[in-house]
């Protein structure tokens, strides 16, 4: 597909597309930065090639889609607090992140998206999946989503799985102002604010349990919705090159890095973008 002199290539028949034809170390008109987004919210993630971007460029790229906001536990680059090295040395076994989620869910107001740039690559590994959000709700039997269209989720940045990714980086990075724990309560489904179409809005590295119910009580059920949301028909997935950056829709997309990789550095910048309180 061709749009605006932009090659959009689809990934897989769920999500993510390459977008080929620009460069983004240059300016871009109001009609490029569209249709990228048109695209971005067609496939719920973009991927681009060969994207050489010094930290200022990177953030300018960001600010045609979103407003930059900062990681809330860990500091960005110097000058550049927006963006965030996202880092896993040849020493260290878990990588940041490395679970199925959507980025900060804990918070009240996640990001409406965000942005990976490659710096630096092993030979091989360290690919990414992607899920589609809205598959993963479609795919639902009508009882079943007649459930969760009414439930709320308690998500949390303190359980058990997700902090174990962070505990490297919060060792040398961590900032003097981050809470102990940030927790919020979103619904199960949520609504796209832009396209209005619903998505399944919990996930196994932030949510602890539904609103009124128990951890115990909860967990047939998240247990069962955290395995189909990353049923293989519903993911694409990435190999990253130097200079390969993704934007995906937080919203409706959830993202798992592949920690396959050991005794090799992987480096990435990653800006997220402000978002609304799901509803």
């Amino acid at each position: 597909m061709t749009r605006n002199g932009l090659e959009i290539r689809p990934l897989s028949g769920a999500i993510g597309a390459e977008i080929a034809g620009v460069d983004l170390a240059e300016e871009l008109s109001e009609e490029v930065v569209a249709a990228i987004r048109r695209a971005w919210l067609d496939h719920l993630v973009v991927f681009f090639r060969g994207q050489e971007l010094p930290p200022a460029r990177f953030l300018a790229v960001a600010r045609c889609f979103g407003q930059p906001v900062e990681y809330p536990f860990l500091k960005g680059l110097d000058g550049f607090p927006e963006i965030r090295p996202v880092v896993k040395l040849e020493h260290e076994r878990v990588n940041f992140g490395g679970l199925w989620h959507s980025d900060t869910a804990y918070l009240d107001i996640p990001p409406m998206g965000t942005m990976l740039l490659a710096r630096e690559v092993p030979p091989y590994g360290g690919d990414t999946l992607f899920a589609n959000m809205h598959l993963a709700y479609e795919s639902l039997s009508a009882g079943m989503r007649r459930l969760l269209d009414g439930l709320g989720a308690v998500n949390s940045s303190a359980k058990a799985d997700v902090t174990k990714t962070r505990e490297d980086r919060l060792r040398d990075a961590a900032r003097a102002d981050a809470k102990r724990e940030y927790a919020a309560i979103h619904p199960v489904v949520r609504t796209h604010p832009e396209t209005g179409k619903k998505a399944v809005y919990i996930n196994g590295g932030h949510t602890l349990r539904f609103d009124g119910m128990t951890e115990e009580e909860s967990a047939p059920l998240l247990d069962f919705l955290v395995t189909h949301l990353a049923r293989p028909e519903f993911t694409c997935r990435f190999r990253w090159e130097r200079g390969s950056l993704a934007f995906w829709d937080n919203r409706a997309a959830q993202h798992n890095p592949i920690n396959d990789y050991h005794g090799f550095r992987r480096v990435m910048h990653r800006i997220t973008l402000a978002g609304d309180r799901p509803r």
